[in-house]
């Protein structure tokens, strides 16, 4: 892609934004976003629902982590989100200790254009958990304890594993030997549960910790600061939305730890949606509404808007891939030292981890979304296109290309009349193969905060919820139906046409 010329790598930008923005200009729309864990999640719908009651608002869910949702505050692809004063202190603004007051971390945050306030109420520190069994067996009660029992298997997310204030400070302070594996946050309690590990991370507000017998280590060493829930907010805000920040305002101190419990069990434990929650908890009228069927959330209100983000992302890739693609195996299948050279080299990109991919994309491109999600699918997308090309100029027969030639024409003129028409079956088949290939992998865009269907499955993921899976999974397998029986047709049209042309 840096082939290409400026202008053009703008243009395929504005065409992004445009296909992948949310509702159209004329009003501003106030963004929050949500990390992909339960508690989060419900929390940035109750901020957008509380907005919303002014100012168009709109909730961004299961964005990632900490970093993620950072650079997409900093660089304005959201306003607002869920954060905790330890989180900030410790992973943004790089405090040795965790021990300051809100006002003088927001201070510190004005100078990058952001701000930290509204205290919601309650604490949600991390914690470490076993099985009630395990910890009578062994007799665990403090984090200390596990010193002495390396053979325990321990289970920890993947921000837990590559926070300051996770297992590196915490293995250090405690002296701790042994080596976790890294898992989904909302999966750690069922794997705990059917014995498949023995230790995990968790949240102090979990429901699910009661649910499932689990006992909370003491930290008796203190090693955990307070993780006070805020708001992390872009400066512009209060100045931008006056209505929807009052209301934001109003939400300090109405969510204590209980409420919080609650809340998180009413999504993780009655499997409701982080919107009829949020919708319950705004209205004050408790958490006695019915659970959306699934037909509701398949074609909720997000549908058509993740269905043009999911569609723009493998539409925007797949013609850039086919730009860049077929020059390459038209390069591979007429100078065959080089083709071994550009096969190898794609064939090689093609083996780096999807989600890997993507994190190294977004310190490279300075951004998170579209830029980084495009830039992956290209990369992957090159592969068939690449190699089809090169194939089907191959299988073209010598002597209709000396039959051109005997006709008078030039390499490039026989190329574009006669070699590329003949290849045009492979080469498209190798398009229809990126294209669906591009469908299931535009699911890992939503990670990074590019939308599309992968929105839903990183919510349920996030949820344990299966429904909000499928909701997501089904029409991304609908989309790689979808594009799979247009590019049989395409086939079928360019096959025909050729045989009727001889």
């Amino acid at each position: 892609m840096r082939g290409r010329a400026p202008g053009a790598g703008r243009l395929w930008l504005a065409v992004a934004a445009l296909l992948t923005a949310a509702p159209a200009a004329g009003s501003e729309i106030l963004r929050v976003g949500s990390k992909r864990f339960t508690e989060s999640t419900i929390l940035g719908e109750i901020l957008t629902q509380a907005a919303r009651r002014t100012t168009a608002a709109e909730h961004v869910p299961g964005m990632g982590n900490t970093a993620i949702l950072f650079e997409a505050l900093r660089s304005g692809a959201i306003d607002l989100y869920p954060e905790y004063l330890g989180t900030i202190e410790l992973e943004i603004l790089h405090h040795e200790r965790a021990d300051a007051a809100l006002e003088q971390i927001d201070r510190e945050l004005a100078p990058l254009g952001l701000g930290a306030d509204i205290e919601l109420g309650f604490e949600n520190s991390y914690a470490i958990g076993v099985r009630h069994d395990t910890a009578q067996a062994l007799h665990l009660e403090r984090i200390s304890d596990l010193a002495g029992h390396p053979e325990l298997r321990i289970g920890l997310s993947h921000e837990f594993l590559g926070r300051a204030d996770g297992w590196p400070g915490l293995a250090r302070h405690y002296g701790l030997t042994a080596r976790p594996s890294g898992l989904d946050h909302g999966l750690a309690y069922e794997a705990l549960a059917a014995h498949q590990i023995d230790v995990i991370d968790l949240y102090t507000t979990d429901a699910k910790i009661a649910r499932y017998g689990i006992q909370v280590l003491r930290d008796d060493r203190h090693y955990f600061p307070r993780y006070d829930a805020v708001v992390m907010f872009r400066r512009s805000v209060p100045q931008r939305f006056p209505q929807a920040w009052a209301a934001l305002k109003a939400l300090a101190g109405s969510i204590d730890t209980r409420k919080m419990i609650e809340l998180n069990g009413a999504a993780e434990l009655d499997h409701r949606s982080a919107r009829d929650i949020a919708q319950s908890f705004i209205d004050r009228s408790g958490l006695g509404a019915s659970r959306p069927s699934f037909r509701e959330r398949l074609f909720g209100e997000d549908f058509a808007r993740l269905a043009r983000q999911h569609i723009a992302l493998v539409l925007l890739s797949v013609a850039a891939a086919s730009a860049v693609g077929i020059p390459l195996g038209v390069a591979a299948a007429r100078w065959p030292r080089a083709g071994n050279v550009i096969l190898g080299v794609v064939s090689a990109l093609q083996t780096i981890p999807a989600l890997a991919l993507l994190a190294a994309l977004i310190p490279v491109l300075g951004a998170i979304g579209t830029r980084p999600a495009l830039l992956a699918l290209f990369i992957f997308a090159l592969l068939p296109i690449v190699r089809n090309t090169a194939v089907g100029l191959a299988q073209v027969p010598e002597t209709l290309r000396q039959a051109a030639t005997a006709l008078g024409a030039r390499s490039l003129v026989r190329l574009w009349t006669v070699e590329l028409p003949l290849a045009s079956p492979v080469i498209l088949a190798g398009i229809r193969t990126a294209a669906v290939i591009s469908v299931g992998t535009a699911t890992i865009g939503a990670f990074v905060g590019a939308g599309g269907f992968g929105e839903r499955i990183s919510i349920g993921l996030a949820l344990n919820d299966d429904q909000m899976l499928l909701a997501g999974a089904l029409p991304a397998a609908a989309l790689a139906l979808g594009f799979e029986a247009s590019f049989s047709v395409l086939e079928w049209a360019v096959r025909f046409r050729l045989r009727m042309s001889r």
